[in-house]
């Protein structure tokens, strides 16, 4: 009676396919918990490379089903959304300039032009 509950292949990879895109998620949550309190100058990093693991996965079409593919652009879409809402915000700025680790270094490693720095 238990083999009507048995995974498919499919459904096989679809959960190895979300392991591989929430495994990102799980390690920036706790990197938060265990870092206290975080602040912009800790999320905006964490957040990129969250995109850039969405947007390889994105762009990676053949590795995964369907209903991945199709989250994960709706993922990277929201993604951009905030990215674009700290494209409008001087608090953004501020924090990572004055962070000790990052200062202006961090928008030429994520290549900003130089006339927005």
């Amino acid at each position: 009676e238990l083999r009507a509950f048995e995974l498919t292949w499919e459904e096989w990879k679809a959960a190895g396919d979300l392991h591989d895109i929430l495994k990102v998620l799980k390690d920036a949550t706790l990197y938060f918990s265990c870092a206290g309190t975080p602040t912009l100058a800790t999320v905006i990093p964490a957040m990129d490379v969250i995109n850039m693991v969405f947007a390889m996965a994105a762009v990676n079409n053949i590795k995964f089903l369907a209903p991945i593919h199709a989250s994960l652009l709706v993922a990277k879409g929201m993604l951009n959304h905030y990215y674009q809402l700290t494209d409008d915000s001087d608090v953004y700025r501020i924090a990572i300039v004055l962070h000790p680790v990052h200062k202006l270094d961090y928008f030429e490693q994520v290549k900003w032009e130089h006339a927005w720095i």
